[in-house]
């Protein structure tokens, strides 16, 4: 019977969790998009690199909707059972809430340890074949869009204006004036023509313009300097323009360039580069009392080293024996101070830098575990609820899902930036919205199990004699006697 149960729970936590992923990964692969619209759109991609942008981001937010989905799942998988009332069924024939909730954890559980996987091997890399092709991208020139009455110069050592297009597909141009900057000598070469005709060849390797009727006008470099200027004329009824198009085409950068940045690492990776990163900065810090006595001159007088091991106090000179105060001494000193001053600011920027690029590559490495742990947590908090409000479907959860994932993704976003800046703990901002949201979880569980709605006080009014607290009583005052 227990099988049954099992298969049962699976079967319909495995639905609803299918749909759910695949709408949440939609969801945030279109909001991942919306952000990169305007380095994708206008450069004649192709079908190809598009698809590999959505294929690489797609499975880079795995990580981030694998909880939302679980969340949303067991709300809607135990919100079914209860609104059907095979819950309470399951309950009466003495099968307790934990045995229920079983089959779904241990699936959770798997789901953690492949989110864990998942974002140890497969997510670093991804992010390397994401962002790597995401740069050649924006590298890339906007497609060829030659427009009316607008100087065109998107191809190398040419400016083309047309004042008129027309054709089905804008090929037929009017007014064409062409200035040639191959020769690297301002405007002296321009080329005018009544009309003309474009169109591409070999695969939109090279763009053709046939010309008609008009004239070349080539300005001579020995004539500049003259008051009257000369230039040689020559017509054409017919002449054709070949351009290269070869820097429109996608042009791909090695992938061992972007290997050393911290979201194309793994935990071993990170944790080798944070403990490289702190020698680096410890060495900084032993060699900065060593690099600062250079700035000082006091007791200096003691070349024998004899005087080493005295206190600075005991090495004063007499004021008799000093040189009076000058202005060039003063302006001495003042020059020092601000050498000092330059060298300290520079030494804490560069100190600071080492720390936040630590404190960065330790983010990396608590986000794949903090992120596995939320798959469970998820689980803890959408189970106990759905068998608590008995709703299933889309409208309640749905709802519910949100308020809660928009209080785990702010709580992780507050705190990975308050590990970055320095304001708390980095391993204490990256768990912050696990702790915070564990209290909830197992809030909903204990109501769950002692079949206590939501916001029932029962639980507050047990709470004190489970802490060992003695409940307060009520004090009556005996009423007074009044004697006739």
């Amino acid at each position: 019977m227990l099988k049954k149960l099992d298969k049962l729970i699976l079967k319909a936590f495995a639905g609803p969790f299918l749909l759910t992923f695949a709408v949440v990964q939609f969801i945030l692969l279109t909001h991942t998009l919306l952000k990169y619209l305007d380095d994708i759109i206008g450069k004649d991609l192709g079908t190809g690199v598009l698809l590999q942008l959505l294929f690489y981001f797609s499975v880079l937010i795995v990580p981030v909707s694998l909880p939302l989905a679980v969340l949303l799942s067991s709300l809607m998988t135990y919100g079914n059972l209860g609104e059907h009332h095979e819950l309470t069924a399951i309950k009466a024939s003495g099968i307790a809430l934990t045995r229920i909730l079983r089959p779904v954890l241990l699936l959770t559980t798997g789901l953690a340890i492949g989110a864990f996987w998942f974002n140890e091997t497969i997510v670093p890399k991804a992010n390397l074949k994401a962002y790597s092709l995401l740069w050649d991208v924006r590298q890339q020139k906007l497609a060829l869009d030659i427009r009316e009455g607008v100087f065109y110069s998107g191809i190398p050592g040419y400016t083309i204006k047309v004042d008129k297009k027309t054709g089905e597909n804008g090929d037929r141009l009017h007014g064409v004036m062409i200035y040639d900057h191959t020769q690297k000598s301002g405007n002296a070469t321009v080329m005018l023509a009544d009309s003309g005709r474009m169109f591409t060849t070999l695969n939109g390797g090279y763009l053709n313009l046939e010309l008609f009727h008009g004239h070349n006008y080539i300005e001579q470099p020995d004539s500049r300097d003259r008051a009257g200027a000369s230039f040689v004329r020559q017509g054409f009824d017919h002449n054709v323009i070949t351009f290269s198009l070869a820097s429109f085409s996608l042009g791909r950068t090695k992938e061992d360039l972007f290997k050393e940045n911290r979201m194309m690492l793994n935990i071993t990776q990170l944790r080798s580069a944070t403990d490289s990163v702190q020698k680096k900065m410890h060495a900084e810090q032993r060699q900065l009392p060593q690099q600062m006595n250079a700035y000082y001159t006091f007791a200096r007088f003691d070349t024998t080293g004899r005087r080493a091991n005295q206190k600075v106090a005991n090495l004063q000179v007499p004021a008799t024996k000093l040189a009076p105060v000058t202005v060039s001494i003063l302006q001495q000193a003042g020059n020092r101070a601000r050498n000092l001053q330059a060298f300290a600011n520079s030494t804490s920027e560069r100190l600071n830098d080492y720390a936040r690029n630590s404190a960065l590559f330790r983010i990396e490495v608590y986000r794949k575990y903090s992120q596995s742990v939320a798959v469970l947590l998820m689980f803890l908090i959408g189970a106990p609820l759905g068998s608590i409000i008995k709703k299933g479907g889309l409208g309640v959860p749905i709802l519910i899902s949100i308020l809660f994932f928009i209080v785990y993704y702010v709580l992780s976003i507050m705190g990975e930036k308050y590990g970055r800046e320095f304001v708390m703990p980095v391993g204490v901002g990256m768990w912050m919205s696990n702790l915070v949201l564990l209290p909830a979880g197992l809030f909903f569980l204990y109501q769950a199990y002692n079949d206590s709605g939501l916001l029932e006080m029962d639980f507050w009014r047990r709470l004190p004699r489970r802490l060992g607290i003695p409940a307060l009583r009520k004090i009556t005052e005996p009423e007074e006697e009044f004697v006739a």
